[in-house]
């Protein structure tokens, strides 16, 4: 990792709650809102903001954990803004707290973890998998 990513820092995704974006399973809508889901992908693309302008070239960040808490609904034609803030770097670890909100209501919040490791590293366990050999 280069240096200067802090605590503190932040970074934001904005998204405008379209059918797509809806809770659904099997192509079939269950709410027309803002799926938690979708939010889990808003959640996760604004931590990985954070990380971006640090990685080395060699390097490559990769989801570890997300909790998330869906709040309240965000219907079609919402903007939902989530922000994540980095609150901690343990080792290779990247740790964010998220919240999301529309029309400033809070309508879901959590944590993302991000690890960071080489990207033969991540080629290598891929291969793997795809080899339908173990971890």
């Amino acid at each position: 990792m280069k240096i200067g990513m802090e605590i503190g820092c932040q970074a934001d995704c904005e998204v405008t709650v379209t059918p797509d974006l809806f809770a659904q399973f099997e192509g079939k809508v269950v709410h027309p809102v803002y799926s938690t889901v979708s939010m889990v992908h808003s959640m996760e693309w604004a931590s990985r903001k954070i990380i971006l302008p640090f990685l080395e070239e060699e390097e490559e960040g990769m989801g570890a954990s997300v909790k998330v808490k869906h709040i309240a609904p965000a219907g079609e034609g919402a903007v939902v803004k989530t922000t994540a803030t980095l609150v901690k770097v343990e080792k290779n670890l990247i740790y964010t707290e998220v919240e999301a909100f529309s029309d400033n209501r809070l309508v879901g919040k959590g944590e993302v973890v991000q690890i960071i490791l080489p990207k033969g590293e991540i080629r290598s366990k891929i291969e793997q998998v795809q080899t339908g050999g173990n971890l």
